[in-house]
């Protein structure tokens, strides 16, 4: 644990007890019970006032962003207290570590150079499967790789709504559980994953990834 990071007493997390487990994850010593956790998630009320988090923050105490998953304040209703810190002009600070969409970039062998990621996508099936096209059409017109993510335990609905909207040239990659035991990283043609939806082909890795429920960045490009 980075040693800025043990003096932090203060954190915004979107859920303390995923926020404790990684702390202890990262120093078994951390004074968990001198900290103070505030939640703000994405069921935060959207009229809460975020300048009141950040109090200890105006007296000169650090604090810290927790995400429950992916990179703090990207995708995140973390981004929320970031945008208030900078009203008040607090001074904000990037840890470095993984980035998964990065990562998952480097790793698709699409096109790093022009790309937009895109959050989540619709809920609904046919609105999603719209925002797919979409989002098909921005890589061949813009020659632009689309990174977009889902709930993990919705993964196996997106493989099937993407492998239904999009056309069966366009690559498909699903880049899940990076830098851990259970990552998958594998760049195909829709054509190709959709066999092996269908179990016309084997994979067991797919299989296994369809099966977990472990966050994932899907990127297609041509």
């Amino acid at each position: 644990m980075p040693k800025y990071v043990k003096k932090i007493r203060y954190f915004i997390v979107e859920s303390r007890k995923s926020a404790v487990r990684f702390l202890i994850s990262l120093d078994k010593s951390f004074p968990i019970d001198d900290c103070t956790f505030t939640e703000l998630s994405e069921h935060t009320n959207e009229k809460t006032d975020i300048s009141k988090m950040l109090i200890p923050l105006e007296k000169g105490e650090p604090m810290g962003v927790i995400s429950d998953a992916g990179c703090p304040a990207v995708g995140d209703p973390g981004s929320r207290a970031v945008e208030m810190a900078h009203k008040k002009n607090l001074r904000v600070i990037p840890l470095v570590g993984p980035n998964s969409m990065i990562m998952s970039i480097m790793a698709s062998g699409f096109n790093g150079q022009n790309f937009a990621f895109n959050g989540y996508l619709p809920v609904k099936n046919n609105e999603r499967e719209s925002k797919l096209k979409t989002l098909e059409n921005r890589v061949y017109k813009e020659n632009q790789t689309q990174l977009f993510i889902e709930t993990p335990y919705r993964n196996a609905k997106m493989v099937e709504s993407i492998v239904k909207a999009c056309k069966g040239e366009t690559l498909l990659c699903i880049a899940s559980g990076i830098t851990t035991e259970k990552e998958f990283i594998s760049t195909k043609s829709i054509k190709e994953w959709k066999k092996l939806l269908q179990k016309k082909d084997s994979d067991k890795e797919f299989e296994k990834f369809l099966s977990e429920k472990i966050p994932t960045i899907f990127l297609l490009y041509k």
